[in-house]
């Protein structure tokens, strides 16, 4: 599975996303490739889903988008990974 963290410059926070998207990750025991990008290079084609603040959901123009209300709440991040992975 590939994952896409993303946010507008592609630097601090779409990395902090990533590293706690990573931990997220191993608790739920899948393997997943984790990595981020800033917001004007994403393709469709590039992750399986995207994950990101809610203020950039709407930008990010994919069906496979996954919006966390800030990137500090790892709990709140694994219940919306969690919801999209049992739609």
């Amino acid at each position: 599975m590939r994952i896409m963290a993303v946010c507008s410059t592609g630097l601090g926070s779409s990395f902090m996303i990533e590293m706690k998207v990573k931990q997220v990750m191993q608790e739920l025991g899948i393997d997943a490739e984790v990595n981020h990008t800033d917001l004007g290079s994403v393709t469709p084609d590039m992750a399986d889903f995207f994950i990101c603040t809610r203020d950039l959901a709407d930008s990010i123009h994919a069906d496979n988008v996954v919006s966390i209300p800030n990137i500090t709440d790892k709990n709140a991040m694994k219940e919306q990974i969690q919801a999209y992975l049992a739609r």
